[in-house]
């Protein structure tokens, strides 16, 4: 019997996600849970409690621990863009080839 060769071997993860259809997914949430961390170590620096920022940013509690959920990719840009300005920071996107 021969041995199958592995076809990812050699590959990138990236190439890998894309193989499986998952690779905006995995990006996505990736990139939540960074922003996220972002988020609570800014309000851990500035001693900012989660009702203190949700007064910030006119919003209620509920909504703010949904943009603080690392598991919830659906926030949209004007309430990452709210949530970094409540708590003194701006918001840097980049666009960058693969």
């Amino acid at each position: 019997m021969s041995k199958r060769k592995n076809p990812h071997i050699g590959s990138s993860l990236d190439d890998f996600l894309q193989e499986e259809g998952i690779y905006e997914e995995v990006t996505a949430k990736a990139l939540k849970k960074v922003l996220a961390w972002k988020f609570a170590q800014a309000m851990k620096a500035q001693r900012v409690t989660k009702t203190t920022l949700a007064k910030r940013m006119g919003t209620t509690r509920a909504q703010l621990d949904r943009i603080l959920d690392p598991e919830n990719t659906s926030m949209t840009l004007m309430s990452m863009v709210r949530t970094a300005a409540a708590l003194g920071q701006r918001l840097d996107l980049d666009l960058a080839a693969r």
